[in-house]
């Protein structure tokens, strides 16, 4: 039988079209049968090595596209009956800690955990994530042993690999978050999963006749 294909969701935590995105994974892992790979990358390391910026940066002083922009999101949450999302008003956070964190959480078998963890501090009862004690407080009240992680996330080894995933993002095509990879093909936005679930199926398709 042959190997599904490889699905990557490449995130950060301060992406609130990552979050929104992945609400919708679920359903299309059951629909497809395939499991996304979830990819940590630093999104202001991608934007530093693309000179892109967020949304909210290079849509300023612009007329009209913005409130479209938002008008399209609250389409895509009633859409999937998103119902937990509320807005940061510390956006936008410094999630160099929050990913590090991901990435130990990672190498400490923790990761689903501190993933839902973190989204639920950032996204659904927002916080300044890129306060230490603050951060600490919101992980402890999850049931995480963020003290551990935090120590973990220390380790060159984490720091590296942060780099290293980030590195590849921008290598293979990545210029923001959230970009989802069906094997080499390249996704960006939260509004392309439709596609993203197509491709999954075309893929599928392929493999099953080559099989």
């Amino acid at each position: 039988m042959a190997n599904p294909p490889k699905v990557e969701f490449l995130f950060d935590f301060g992406s609130p079209n990552a979050y929104l995105a992945e609400c919708v994974i679920p359903s299309i892992e059951r629909r497809t049968g395939v499991q996304f790979d979830y990819v940590p990358v630093l999104l202001g390391g991608i934007f530093k090595a693309t000179g892109n910026a967020s949304p909210a940066e290079s849509l300023r002083g612009i007329k009209n596209k913005p409130e479209y922009q938002a008008l399209e999101t609250q389409r895509f949450i009633r859409r999937h009956a998103i119902t937990r999302f509320r807005q940061n008003p510390f956006f936008p956070v410094n999630t160099l800690m929050l990913m590090r964190g991901a990435v130990a959480a990672q190498f400490e078998g923790l990761f689903e955990p501190y993933f839902r963890a973190a989204y639920h501090h950032m996204w659904e009862e927002p916080k300044k994530m890129d306060d230490v004690e603050i951060f600490k407080a919101a992980f402890k009240s999850s049931g995480i042993d963020i003290e551990r992680l935090i120590a973990r996330a220390q380790q060159d080894d984490v720091k590296k690999r942060l780099i290293e995933l980030t590195n590849d993002a921008v290598a293979r095509g990545a210029f923001g978050s959230p970009t989802f990879f069906v094997g080499n093909e390249m996704f960006f936005g939260k509004d392309q999963l439709r596609d993203v679930e197509e491709e999954i199926s075309a893929q599928q398709g392929r493999l099953a006749r080559a099989g």
